[in-house]
């Protein structure tokens, strides 16, 4: 059973990239075609690449948070809404604390982590005082989240933007001031390296060192594997889980201020601000089995299928494809360990 497992995986995986070019072919479409797309939208040129880097970034900031949580035991799946949480008090921080200079995007990453830091660890605390089951209470707390930040935009004493003579203001904030925004890594002509990538892969490579190789570490593997022994060896698990679940939703939090300072959007907070890179992030932890290192090729992967899926429709291909080839993906990396762990207990 052990030899097979690999073969398995890999006939798994090999189906889960081959079922939506059937689909493709069902439908009508070329699959050929709609992969070309893909990697015209993806790779094709330096205006496709920088794209696609700068989709990696929060993504990899999702899942290497997502990584720290699950590694405690923790199941944290409200990402999504802790992505706004950190735009929104990005946004706060950058309008209006007045920061000179580059500080102030500093000030940004900072209160961003720290505000859905917090968010994700009221999950923690209402399971400490009232037994609430976190992966439920984290999903839930999205869509209030996403009314938070909904309100925030729509309420002038808060953070709508100014409204210019007898135009009507929009549901958004000012945008941010330039000191706020992530800039480029050096001069590369037609293709822009932004340093939002550059944050998430130094945070992907610290959190693992701290995950393998200190005591924090050891001591959320401990309590993620079993319980039990840890409160024997006197490990405080449920602070240990809480802990984690912040570091978790500070991450997502990050990856949130890092969607608002960068040319991903407008650099101004609106409600749709997310564009699903909670959820995205969090099947990118799951494809790494929880392996910060890893995590970094995936969200490569993920962002390629995010940059390329805007190509498909004009294939014929609806984009929403896309999604199924994450989710197939997810499936194929996920099933066997799954199958194997179920064949070990039986």
């Amino acid at each position: 059973m052990t030899r097979a497992g690999p073969w398995v995986s890999a006939a798994i995986v090999t189906a889960a990239l081959v079922l939506p070019g059937l689909l493709i072919a069902v439908t009508g479409g070329s699959p050929s075609a709609a992969l070309r797309a893909l990697i015209q939208g993806s790779l094709g040129d330096a205006t496709a690449v920088s794209q696609t880097l700068l989709y990696a970034a929060p993504l990899l900031l999702v899942a290497v948070g997502a990584c720290c949580s699950a590694r405690s035991g923790v199941f944290n799946i409200g990402q999504e809404g802790q992505v706004l949480i950190g735009a929104l008090a990005g946004a706060a921080a950058g309008l209006r604390l007045a920061v000179p200079g580059p500080a102030l995007l500093l000030v940004v990453l900072l209160a961003a982590a720290l505000a859905a830091g917090a968010w994700a660890w009221l999950s923690a605390l209402m399971n400490r005082l009232r037994g609430v089951d976190i992966a439920v209470s984290t999903l839930l707390m999205t869509f209030l989240a996403q009314q938070v930040v909904a309100f925030a935009v729509t309420t002038p004493w808060l953070l709508q933007e100014s409204r210019l003579g007898e135009a009507a203001a929009l549901p958004q904030s000012n945008k941010l001031p330039s000191g706020a925004l992530l800039g480029s890594l050096g001069d590369h002509p037609g293709l822009q390296l932004n340093l939002g990538l550059a944050v998430g892969v130094v945070v992907a490579m610290l959190v693992a060192v701290a995950l393998d190789r200190t005591r924090w570490g050891f001591r959320l593997t401990v309590a993620g594997l079993n319980p039990a022994a840890a409160r024997h060896a006197g490990i405080p698990v449920a602070a240990v889980g809480g802990i984690a679940l912040a570091v978790s939703g500070a991450l997502a939090g990050m990856a949130g201020a890092v969607l608002l300072a960068s040319p991903l959007s407008t650099n101004r907070l609106q409600p749709d601000i997310s564009i699903d890179i909670g959820w995205d992030g969090l099947l990118v932890a799951l494809v790494a089995r929880n392996r910060p290192l890893l995590t970094i090729p995936v969200a490569g992967l993920f962002a390629v299928l995010r940059a390329g899926g805007n190509f498909l429709a004009a294939t014929g291909v609806p984009p929403y494809l896309v999604d199924v080839v994450k989710a197939l993906l997810t499936l194929a990396f996920v099933a066997p360990a799954v199958m194997r762990r179920r064949s070990v207990v039986a």
